[in-house]
Parts: C-alpha cells; sequence; structure tokens
C-alpha cells in the first residue's frame, strides 16, 4: 500500500494520498484545494489514477479540493452521511467499506468536531490480513489534543463535546499498533494544544494524549471548551463553498 502525506503550512493541514498501487486504485483524504495539482501530479507519476476523493466532514477552515478533483479524475466523492453538501456524492454511514484493491477503508462515524464527521481506518490484504494499519482521524482525534466541537454549531456545543467524546472511545477500541493521521497539525485553530508532529499511533496518544484521559463527561466538556482559539477566518464562506462545492467562490 502507498501513502504520501501532504503538509500545508499555511494552515496546518494534512492531507494524504494513498492506496493500492499493485491494481492501481489511489484516493486522496481531506483534499487542500491548492494542492490538487500536487495529488494528480504524485498519481502520475506512481502510475496510478485516483479513483476516490474521502472528506472527514465539511471543513470550517479551508477550501475543500474534493469537487476539483472529482471533476478532473473522475474519482467518485465520498462524505459522512449527513453531510449537507448539494453535490453527487457517496454518502458513508458507520461500518461501509470502500474497496481500492488491496487497501480496504472502513469507516467509522465519529461526530463531536462536526455533526457529521468520519475517521476512516485502513487495512492492507498483503500483509496477509485485514487488521487495521492506520487510520485517518480528521479533526477528531488529534496529535496532543481534540477537535473543538464549537466551530459547526451555532448553539449546543457542549452537546457536540459529549458526541466527541464517545467518537475518541471508539477510536481508542482500535490497537495500539494503529498509525494516526489527523488533518491538522500544530498551528490549525481546530484544536488549542496540538503536536507539531503530524502523526502518532493510538498507542501513544492513549498514553499521552492529557484530554483522553478524562473519563468523565462534565470534566471533558469544560476542557475541550475552554481556550478556544478564534474562529477561522472566512469560516462561514468556507463552509458555504464547501457545502456546494463551488471552491472558485473563494479562490
Amino acid at each position: 500500500m502507498l501513502l504520501r502525506p501532504f503538509l500545508n503550512d499555511a494552515g496546518s493541514c494534512a492531507s494524504y494520498l494513498f492506496g493500492c498501487t499493485s491494481r492501481a486504485r489511489l484516493a486522496v483524504v481531506d483534499p487542500h484545494v491548492d494542492l490538487v495539482d500536487d495529488y494528480i501530479a504524485a498519481s502520475a507519476a506512481i502510475g496510478a489514477p485516483i479513483v476516490a476523493v474521502f472528506e472527514t466532514h465539511v471543513q470550517a477552515d479551508h477550501v475543500s479540493g474534493l469537487p476539483v478533483l472529482v471533476e478532473r479524475t473522475g474519482a467518485t466523492g465520498c462524505l459522512p452521511a449527513g453531510a449537507g453538501v448539494a453535490f453527487e456524492h457517496r454518502a458513508l454511514a458507520d461500518g461501509d467499506v470502500v474497496e481500492l484493491g488491496n487497501t480496504v477503508v472502513t469507516t467509522i462515524s465519529t461526530p463531536g468536531h462536526a455533526p457529521a464527521h468520519n475517521a476512516y481506518v485502513v487495512a492492507d490484504r498483503r500483509r496477509g490480513t485485514e487488521e487495521p494499519w492506520l487510520v485517518f482521524s480528521g479533526d477528531s482525534l488529534l496529535i496532543g489534543d481534540v477537535g473543538r466541537p464549537d466551530l459547526h454549531v451555532d448553539v449546543d456545543a457542549r452537546g457536540q463535546a459529549l458526541l466527541l467524546q464517545q467518537s475518541l472511545q471508539r477510536l481508542l477500541e482500535l490497537p495500539d499498533h494503529v498509525l494516526l493521521y489527523p488533518s491538522h497539525y500544530g498551528g490549525s485553530v481546530c484544536g488549542r494544544g496540538l503536536s507539531g508532529n503530524p502523526f502518532s499511533s493510538i498507542g501513544f496518544e492513549r498514553a499521552h494524549n492529557a484530554l483522553l484521559s478524562l473519563s468523565d463527561a462534565d470534566a471533558f466538556a469544560d476542557a475541550v471548551l475552554a481556550d478556544a482559539p478564534p474562529p477561522p477566518a472566512d469560516q462561514k464562506r468556507i463552509v458555504a463553498a464547501n457545502r456546494g462545492g463551488h471552491a472558485s467562490a473563494l479562490v
């Protein structure tokens, strides 16, 4: 299985090209519109097409590259069920599976940062098993932090925080060895104390992420709602562009 991270320091956004080279089926997770040419160039150099584009949620801090990638590659756009977007896509619910040759992607519904949010667990059949190898966690579980629950709701951020805690418990059911690839790292406004290291593992976060040690729901909600940074600039316009699939509205 191939995995290529793309790090955009302008907004501390991480996206990923991954998939099966032997069956020539690649995908991109949480693409940034500024990097569309880079994903396509990497795909061409590898000699395998991009056939799927996954969003973990409707982004609030940057314009998604999904609509442009779908238009230019013919890939299928995949978003969480209930994402509320106005363009054709495959809606992925909890437990849904997408096969990319020998690469198998299983959806875990992880609401909390956003009401409709998925994580994507990846296995590689060429390793002789469908045991999880890595997880793209979006903005749910971050490195040294968790996603803020207030960006995607006008009211009841506390309710979203309580949902987030339940979602994190689902991710912690994964084995310690599973590699963790979130969609943001240090400098992003989607968390409060993210590490500058963009990658981790479930086991390391279980041992060292202080927010994961808060078993009391109210204490967890208090912690994740405290000291939130300002929201992203142009948040409402970005969300509207991403829901409508109109990247040109802001670029």
